[in-house]
């Protein structure tokens, strides 16, 4: 998996910074142990 972007942990500020790299183009993924965020 390639990516531009990756986010470790689901909190409010890993949800944030993935969303908002998504909104700018970048190809994000974000990584979170929960099943949930």
């Amino acid at each position: 998996m390639e990516c531009d972007v990756a986010v470790l942990g689901g909190g409010p500020g890993g949800y944030t910074a993935a969303i908002r790299a998504a909104q700018l183009g970048a190809k994000t993924v974000c990584i979170e142990k929960e099943p949930e965020l």
